[in-house]
């Protein structure tokens, strides 16, 4: 049995999560702790208590699935002999996937992700920007949709592969609109546009994408421990060197979650435990391949699956 961590992204967040693990284990609860020092708010009460639309915030909503992620994680090495093949996260899950490897101290995470919200709000004024999921359709046929609705003023982008018949677009929301329409037209049954407050993964959070460039330059990288499957390219890294441009490059393409799972399977990974908030990534891991076993890991009554299906019980 050879398995690897994911971790969850934006969107994968509920208000109360975290709270139980926090109680459940002291390494969660200093998790917390640690979080709400380094902000200087209680991102834990937000966390646990709301209100949701606090926690819908990009800039909240990405250090408090961080810190939920890691404080799972951090839990989950109490109780198991942490050992995973590959690390990988979707999207913001990147992050805690390099805290995972060694590759990022936990701090440093915190005060980058809230600064990578805060520059991907701020990337695009509200209103202009929009995403949408596209299903049931091959990705080819949808990157042809966008390059139709593309032009000099309009730009219409694959954002995330995430599944085989689910890939997510994003760009300008007129753009995004008539790719909706179009997809219509060639058959496609069924589009919905996602509420989110910016267009993320596209070409148009370029200046989110210069301003993490400078961010990260300040923040100590290690080479990570476990190797990572990252999100702009679904390659392996393995070196501190690849780290920062990696991240950088993350911002603007699109989320290869699909071929990153098929990277791994193809490496020997038959175990798949999402640790963090949620159970997305389980979800479509169990799309692209069904013969792999995914397992979550977000609260305590998840421990003994985990470790029965680590145990390959």
């Amino acid at each position: 049995m050879t398995y690897a961590l994911v971790f969850p992204g934006q969107g994968s967040q509920y208000v109360g999560m975290g709270k139980d693990l926090a109680q459940w284990s002291e390494a969660a609860r200093d998790t917390f702790i640690e979080a709400d020092e380094v902000l200087g708010f209680s991102l834990a009460r937000m966390c646990f208590e709301g209100p949701e639309e606090d926690l819908r915030l990009t800039e909240n909503t990405q250090p408090a699935i961080l810190t939920a992620s890691v404080a799972a994680w951090r839990a989950l090495g109490t109780k198991v002999d942490l050992a995973p093949a590959f690390v990988a996260g979707h999207s913001l899950g990147e992050y805690s996937a390099l805290v995972a490897a060694g590759s990022i101290g936990f701090p440093d995470a915190i005060k980058a992700v809230k600064e990578r919200g805060r520059a991907m709000q701020q990337a695009v004024p509200a209103g202009e920007g929009a995403m949408a999921a596209l299903l049931g359709m091959d990705r080819d046929l949808i990157i042809d949709i966008c390059d139709t609705v593309s032009s000099d003023s309009v730009l219409v982008a694959a954002a995330n592969y995430n599944a085989p018949g689910q890939v997510v677009i994003a760009g300008h929301r007129a753009g995004v609109l008539r790719a909706i329409e179009l997809y219509r037209e060639r058959g496609g049954k069924r589009a919905v546009e996602l509420p989110v407050s910016a267009p993320f993964h596209c070409a148009l959070m370029e200046p989110a994408a210069r301003r993490m460039k400078d961010v990260l330059s300040d923040i100590r990288i290690d080479s990570p421990k476990t190797v990572l499957i990252n999100n702009a390219e679904a390659v392996a890294i393995k070196d501190d060197a690849l780290v920062v441009p990696s991240l950088v490059r993350q911002v603007t393409s699109p989320v290869l979650w699909e071929d990153s799972v098929n990277v791994m399977v193809k490496q020997g990974v038959n175990v798949f435990v999402e640790v963090g908030p949620g159970k997305v990534l389980s979800g479509l891991i169990k799309r692209i391949d069904k013969g792999s076993t995914s397992v979550t890991f977000g609260s305590p009554e998840d421990l003994e699956t985990v470790i029965s299906c680590l145990e390959g019980g």
